[in-house]
């Protein structure tokens, strides 16, 4: 908070839920609006934050686990060989590279944690199997982001014009990755209709390629209302002065962590 540099062994005050380390003269603020110290040690809540790419790690464990166990049962004797020799299924590895995508883009959203920019991670969308990533209320509104951490140059191809109907196609490298667009925009409409009408803040919808094949200069765009980025352009969006303040960020953090729960 201070911005005191803090010496290996000096007493500090680590926060679980943005994973950085406050020091002593900085817990005054955080007593003012929370429980005593022993009391937070004596009561294990788990941060309103999330995990960033929780789910997806879990997943991946998951079919890693029952990988391993099936072919064991298979081969009791060869089994152990044969997942030395061999490389787990793309479509196992695919939640691993989500969950790290996920998790570089929370560390730098999480680096960002204050009063005017709060982050929500890994929250599961109620009464069905789908989650956000990320979401961070700040004083410029409310953004949800969906984090992709894909090989190759996201660019907008844009198709038709005088003679046919003009249509827009996110491409990263040659893959055509349009449809990550309809979900974000689901779910900015899913976030919007949490926060009511009697809630007027601005939704932006996000996505961010994380080890993207950016360009130097520029290689930002919007398509259909979501912008493309990468994490620091993200970011810098996140700390941007806006309308909200502390208060009514405060109010739609805490509204949307009770309409999304921790996945």
């Amino acid at each position: 908070m201070c911005g005191t540099e803090l010496a290996a062994g000096a007493s500090a005050v680590y926060e679980r839920a943005s994973k950085t380390v406050r020091c002593t003269e900085c817990i005054p603020e955080v007593a003012t609006t929370a429980p005593e110290l022993d009391e937070l040690a004596e009561s294990p809540v788990e941060p309103m934050a999330g995990t960033a790419g929780a789910s997806a790690r879990r997943e991946f464990e998951r079919r890693k686990t029952r990988r391993e166990e099936r072919i064991h049962a298979n081969h009791p004797k060869l089994g152990g060989l044969i997942l030395a020799l061999s490389d787990e299924p793309q479509s196992t590895r695919a939640w691993a590279t989500g969950a790290a995508g996920e998790e570089r883009l929370g560390a730098v959203l999480d680096s960002l944690n204050s009063p005017l920019a709060r982050v929500l991670h890994d929250r599961r969308i109620p009464r069905t199997r789908a989650n956000i990533d990320h979401i961070v209320v700040c004083s410029g509104g409310v953004l949800v982001i969906d984090a992709k951490k894909y090989q190759g140059r996201p660019h907008l191809r844009v198709e038709g014009g005088i003679l046919r109907e003009r249509t827009e196609k996110l491409m990263v490298g040659s893959r055509d990755a349009t449809k990550l667009v309809d979900g974000v925009h689901k779910q900015v409409g899913l976030v919007r209709a949490a926060l009511g009408d009697e809630t007027p803040v601005p939704v932006r919808g996000f996505l961010c390629f994380v080890n993207a094949d950016w360009p130097l200069i520029g290689g930002s765009f919007n398509t259909r209302s979501v912008s493309v980025l990468w994490p620091k352009k993200l970011a810098s969006i996140v700390s941007e002065p806006g309308p909200l303040s502390e208060s009514e960020v405060a109010a739609a953090h805490q509204r949307l962590a009770d309409a999304f729960p921790i996945a």
